[in-house]
């Protein structure tokens, strides 16, 4: 009986823990049997002690895209991105939206409460990237510093850069459709990001007014393999690398919070 109490004992103290680990301030991180395929990774992965910081340079800086693990540890700032941490601190600031277009023509102003509350939802298939709000990029820097300071950035740095962080949230199946910019390293938070590349000098065939969503249902199946892109999915603890001018188009496949460091 003494046994039998110790294990009854032992049962109940686990079922608090598991309580206590579920928070209910975490994103809900759901998604729709479209976005069950994680894809291929057919790009470099690499834990921190493989690859030194000239090894980056000489292998990864200016030549191809590389994911990275092990190099950070940012379990407090995932803390602080907590659904309802991020509600209780930035709750009634302003943010900025984009449309989920390659040139993202369209801004919106609206609370972050407001965003999660009403707007931060799964992407509609038919939608076109034009009348999708996406959060990602339009922060106060000076607003968003007490939590931006908690964030470990990647370690390796380019010759004479700087930085400079973009903070989101995003529902599943949304996206950015393929563009262009300067180099940087991109980390998910929550969730599950799926990532397609193509070099400069390859510039893909898409729609800029369509969906990532719509180019991987309706595009991706049919490309001969000699067009395929470099493509994986970025889980959190995973950080990843992308060279100046590369193409690259994003797709949630869960509820997503994520972080990039633009070196300029």
């Amino acid at each position: 009986m003494e046994h039998l109490g110790v294990c009854l004992k032992f049962v109940v103290l686990c079922l608090i823990a598991l309580k206590a680990e579920e928070p209910s301030g975490e994103w809900s991180l759901y998604s729709t049997d479209r976005l069950q395929d994680e894809g291929v990774c057919n790009i470099d992965v690499l834990d921190r002690s493989q690859l030194s910081h000239q090894q980056f340079i000489e292998r990864y800086a200016y030549r191809r895209p590389v994911i990275l693990r092990g190099l950070t540890d940012n379990t407090k700032f995932r803390f602080l991105c907590s659904k309802a941490s991020l509600l209780t601190q930035f709750g009634d600031r302003t943010v900025e939206l984009s449309t989920a277009n390659t040139h993202s023509y369209k801004k919106v102003y609206v609370t972050f409460r407001e965003y999660v509350g009403g707007l931060l939802r799964p992407q509609a298939p038919e939608a076109l990237g034009s009348e999708t709000l996406y959060f990602f990029g339009g922060n106060n820097v000076t607003e968003w510093n007490s939590l931006f300071q908690h964030y470990e950035s990647p370690p390796y740095v380019l010759p004479h850069s700087s930085r400079a962080y973009s903070f989101g949230v995003a529902g599943p199946g949304t996206g950015v459709p393929f563009h262009w910019h300067g180099p940087g390293f991109a980390e998910v938070i929550y969730g599950k990001k799926r990532w397609f590349f193509y070099p400069p000098e390859r510039e893909p065939h898409f729609d800029r007014n369509r969906t990532t969503l719509s180019w991987v249902t309706e595009v991706y199946p049919n490309l001969p393999e000699d067009e395929a892109p470099l493509e994986c999915t970025l889980r959190p603890g995973e950080v990843l690398y992308f060279p100046d001018l590369w193409w690259h188009a994003t797709l949630n496949l869960d509820t997503s919070v994520f972080i990039s460091t633009f070196l300029g």
